[in-house]
């Protein structure tokens, strides 16, 4: 009856206490209303839509090729699966936390032979003549219970509650990261193929025009000036074909490595891939509160603030006592069979209080940097948002001119074929002269070589824009996971 007015007692009491916690409570903090919640200033234009963005905004590209590398390098890349296990760990600290909130229990079981000397009690009076020798068998219980009395131990769950959130950011970060880098690489191998077929036609055009300029020259008709001219821009045309080349076979590479395979394995699509991608519809961007609801660092950086403010909690609990119940079990005797007679049975239960009492300033300087902590998480915050914002607007800016550029370059590349094709027929009618053809396949080439960098410059563009609004980790792919225990 004693044993259990005591467990009551001490239910009642923890069940009281339980509903005191200190420190603050976490609160989203406020951002720039007007500027955060409404549309972005650079989205009022028809070549952007107000629709949310979709969750696999690559798609919109329509291209089958860059859809497999996208969902490959979500599976496998490897700084998905570094964040992936990372995640896996944040979830197994907050269940080892939320593990303090319940009793510990732990048991035992011992038999031992055991001898007395004979000169073991000699100096109280009493030496058996004879060693003594008997056996002792005993089963043994203990159990212990913390009162989180002033919410210490809750507080240390919402910090790793809130770890474990900023690390399912940090995963949809590297997400966004790996998709967005993917889409660059893959339009650079694909600009750099474009870039590379337009030197090789106008490394032949200028062949033709060295090969007609030299037979004029050989028949009396022209000067050594004009070849020399035309093997001029020969040369300049070759000298490209290499620098184009050798830029797409090192966006293939890092296409295998983004994708987690070795550099040689290139992917044969990305490989034959001669144009580079293009959004042909408006591009659903949405708005600020979109935008900051979706952004994996936003989230990271409210998640950290949300477990560090639970610290201030933690480290404000530690000023004050902590109460801990503690009972053990035990029964013994000297022959198994004594294992079960209740009189050899013996307890012990009751609180234990302890308090490291906070006289020297140690513990309220845990408080005082705990607060700051979160102060800078804070500051962490209001600038992931800004920068978020910030981020999206230059994109956008950036984008609407590479757009225009593009196709303003694709009119002059269009006209500087035309003046060329008419130019040639000139010239082999004798009406232009050498010095006019040479001027115009000049400007041809340059024309087609500032096309062919506005189409890469687009694309790159275009997936700023995607990177910057921090869509692509929603219903990713699940992530191949290796483990280092049983990895070949």
């Amino acid at each position: 009856m004693i044993l259990k007015s005591r467990l009551l007692a001490c239910a009642a009491l923890s069940a009281t206490l339980a509903a005191c916690t200190v420190g603050p409570d976490f609160e989203r903090p406020a951002t720039p209303g007007a500027v955060a919640e409404g549309a972005f200033i650079e989205s009022a234009d028809p070549r952007f839509a107000q629709a949310p963005l979709p969750e696999g905004w690559w798609r919109l590209f329509e291209d089958p090729a860059l859809d497999a590398l996208v969902t490959r390098a979500l599976e496998r890349n490897t700084s998905v699966r570094e964040a992936s296990a990372n995640l896996r760990r944040a979830r197994a600290l907050v269940r080892e936390a939320r593990g303090a909130q319940l009793p510990s229990l732990s048991a035992s079981g011992s038999a031992t032979t055991n001898q007395v000397g004979t000169g073991a009690n000699a100096g109280v009076g009493f030496a058996p003549p004879e060693p003594l020798r008997f056996d002792f068998y005993e089963l043994a219980s203990d159990a212990s219970y913390e009162i989180d009395l002033f919410g210490g131990i809750r507080r240390s769950v919402e910090a790793s509650r809130g770890d474990s959130l900023a690390a399912q950011a940090e995963l949809d970060a590297a997400r966004v990261s790996v998709a967005a880098e993917v889409a660059r690489t893959y339009a650079l191998a694909c600009s750099n193929r474009l870039q590379a077929d337009i030197a090789r036609d106008s490394l032949a055009a200028q062949q033709r025009t060295l090969d007609l300029t030299q037979r004029l020259f050989t028949a009396g008709r022209g000067q050594r000036r004009d070849v020399a001219n035309a093997e001029l821009l020969v040369a300049q045309a070759r000298a490209q074909v290499p620098q184009f080349e050798a830029e797409r076979r090192a966006a293939l590479f890092a296409l295998a490595t983004l994708t987690g395979d070795p550099p040689g394995q290139i992917d044969a699509a990305a490989n034959a891939c001669a144009i580079p991608p293009k959004v042909r519809v408006a591009i659903p961007v949405g708005d600020g509160a979109a935008l900051l609801a979706r952004r994996p660092d936003v989230r990271a950086a409210e998640a950290r603030l949300a477990a560090d403010t639970a610290r201030i909690g933690v480290a404000t609990a530690a000023l004050y006592p902590s109460i801990r119940l503690a009972g053990s079990l035990s029964i013994g005797g000297t022959s198994p069979g004594d294992l079960t007679e209740s009189n050899n049975l013996g307890f012990s239960l009751g609180p234990l209080i302890s308090w490291s009492i906070p006289i020297d300033g140690t513990a309220r300087a845990r408080v005082n940097a705990a607060s700051a902590q979160a102060d800078a998480r804070l500051a962490a915050f209001d600038g992931a948002v800004l920068t978020a914002l910030q981020e999206t607007e230059q994109a956008l800016a950036r984008l609407k001119a590479a757009i225009e550029q593009d196709a303003a370059l694709q009119t002059a590349a269009a006209a500087a074929d035309e003046v060329a094709r008419i130019t040639r027929i000139r010239f082999r009618s004798g009406r232009d002269n050498a010095l006019q053809l040479l001027e115009v396949e000049r400007n041809l080439l340059a024309a087609r070589a500032a096309s062919g960098s506005a189409a890469a410059a687009r694309a790159e563009a275009e997936v700023a824009v995607f990177r910057a609004l921090g869509g692509g980790w929603e219903n990713a792919p699940a992530v191949a996971e290796v483990s280092a225990t049983t990895r070949d």
